[in-house]
């Protein structure tokens, strides 16, 4: 429900919906002023003087802004500067209560129950007290696909069990562990206890870290059913998950259909490249034959794929095998409009394996242009009926926040 009004000369509208409650304020002549927030009354979307701000529930929040023709400039805040932004949020909620109480400010319909409820918690939130619970349910979240950012997280296991890719640093910090399924079980209770009402906002479960699918199909089968029992709501019947390709080859298409049962809807996958020399150099565990092998198998168990494609990797020296052999393998795979198709550029920092390996003269970084034309290249090489492709997407790595 939305609620229209205003509050002195400012336009003010209030959204109360099912996930999420946003209030939003238009002074005349200044930018406009948008704070919302979950239904346990956790700040998670600012936008003040143009600027758009993501807390994460670990505490930390984003900062996403556009020059006037420049390209979205992005950082993490320093903690201060995160304490003044949510501040200076709760004040707008804290001034707006204390106008409705006395009659400066109108909402039309009033505010509903839940609404009300929902400032009332977002004033008394503690947002240090939040981030120190989530770090005690949760390892790290290292990464999720872009469609996945509102899933409700279950880390069934936590890192990699290769951590060799050269460009990936999101699972160095720990080692490869899948959780027993009573020590699931109390991960899962601990991960509702925390997200409260804020649930809500959170749709399809993501089984994490970076592997989950690479346990046994009887062990995931035993994870599933736990996840389940403790989410039995419907908008959590979904489930999705990371898999490398390497490992897919283990599973068999009766194997992805016993788990769509259990609601695994879609299996992304980081292919990087159908160029095997290129995978080699990243030190991906698999090469092309085990990405097709998997996907296949996958498919023919009834469950969607997510592909990611890595834009820039190997620089100028497999720039073009790069592009001929990801468009040969990509048209060689049976994929359909279920199934996604994600660009994302090869982002490239200090403490990489890649960063030492770009230091060769034959490897010469790719620029924005040379990026945006590979992209196009490999999109105008596939060749699926027309509205019958996969659904193909941009899939920045610096905009995640969970």
């Amino acid at each position: 429900m939305v609620s229209t009004g205003t509050w002195g000369e400012r336009r003010l509208a209030v959204s109360v919906k099912p996930g999420s409650f946003t209030v939003e304020v238009s002074p005349p002549g200044e930018a406009v002023q948008v704070v919302s927030y979950d239904h346990a009354g956790r700040l998670w979307s600012v936008l003040f003087e143009g600027v758009t701000y993501r807390r994460a529930l670990d505490g930390r929040m984003l900062a996403k802004w556009r020059p006037p023709g420049q390209p979205r400039q992005r950082r993490w805040l320093h903690p201060p500067e995160t304490h003044a932004i949510e501040e200076r949020a709760r004040q707008l909620l804290r001034d707006l209560a204390q106008a409705l109480q006395n009659g400066e400010a109108h909402l039309h319909p009033p505010l509903s129950p839940l609404g009300q409820r929902t400032l009332q918690r977002a004033l008394a939130f503690d947002a240090q007290a939040d981030a120190q619970r989530f770090a005690q349910v949760y390892r790290p979240i290292g990464i999720l696909p872009p469609d996945q950012y509102l899933a409700l997280v279950l880390q069934a296991a936590e890192g990699c069990p290769f951590n060799t890719c050269t460009f990936c640093t999101f699972y160095r910090d720990r080692p490869y562990r899948v959780r027993r399924p009573e020590a699931f079980r109390a991960h899962a209770e601990a991960v509702r206890a925390f997200l409260g009402d804020g649930l809500s906002i959170r749709r399809g479960i993501f089984l994490g870290d970076a592997n989950a699918l690479v346990i046994p199909t009887k062990r995931l089968t035993a994870l599933l059913t736990i996840a389940h029992q403790v989410f039995p709501e419907p908008a959590f019947a979904p489930v999705y998950a990371f898999l490398d390709g390497f490992s897919g080859r283990r599973k068999s298409a009766e194997d992805y259909a016993a788990l769509a049962a259990l609601g695994l809807r879609r299996v992304y996958i980081g292919m990087e490249s159908g160029h095997g020399p290129l995978l080699r150099f990243l030190q991906k565990p698999g090469g092309p034959e085990d990405v097709l092998t998997t996907v296949r198998a996958i498919k023919a168990g009834g469950v969607a794929v997510g592909l990611i494609i890595l834009l820039g990797a190997g620089g100028a020296r497999f720039a073009q095998a790069h592009i001929r052999d990801t468009v040969a393998l990509l048209n060689a795979m049976p994929l359909e409009r279920k199934d996604l198709l994600y660009f994302s550029d090869l982002v490239v920092s200090p403490g990489m394996e890649y960063a030492r390996q770009a230091a060769a003269p034959d490897l010469q970084p790719l620029g924005f242009a040379d990026l945006r034309a590979q992209e196009q290249a490999i999109r105008q090489g596939l060749r699926f009926p027309p509205g019958q492709g996969p659904r193909i997407s941009r899939y920045d790595i610096r905009e995640f926040v969970y």
